[in-house]
């Protein structure tokens, strides 16, 4: 895709502050096997989800569990808030974006009751990926950060 990791590489913020793990230790298998692409998670600390890197919103789902958006340099990003949260239909969730919309590193994407989904009894783990990504190397920066702080890099 037209050398867009051409140099140093593109960084990848946290999108909400928490612990950064790998892909491998969540617990659904569609993330932790890469099915739906590489990338990492987070154990939020809080329930504002924000942008991980400057670009425009593809899609905002209907229930408000997940979005994908596109970087500045044309690569996809999927984020996806908690596990099996379709099945809330939007409850506990609430966005400030729409498609089309263009973001910078740090907006607030989507705002997430983390007590609701306790009671719920739903996983809300953070996933961050990339869908489309093939022959790129990732390094994940695991442990404790916040919003602002790199937690990945795409090589």
């Amino acid at each position: 895709m037209f050398n867009l990791f051409k140099g140093k590489g593109m960084k990848i913020d946290i999108p909400v502050d928490g612990r950064v793990f790998n892909l491998k230790e969540v617990s659904d298998p569609v993330f932790s096997e890469k099915m739906m692409g590489d990338g990492f998670a987070v154990e939020p600390k809080n329930g504002k989800i924000c942008a991980p890197v400057k670009g425009t919103i593809k899609s905002v789902f209907p229930t408000l569990h997940a979005l994908t958006m596109e970087a500045e340099n044309g690569v996809d990003i999927l984020i996806h808030i908690g596990l099996d949260t379709v099945e809330l239909n939007g409850e506990g969730f609430s966005t400030v974006v729409q498609e089309g919309q263009k973001i910078n590193l740090g907006d607030p994407l989507i705002h997430v009751d983390l007590n609701f989904l306790a009671n719920k009894k739903k996983e809300n783990s953070v996933m961050v990926v990339f869908p489309e990504m093939k022959d790129k190397e990732l390094t994940v920066y695991v442990g404790e950060k916040q919003v602002g702080e790199v937690a990945a890099e795409v090589r």
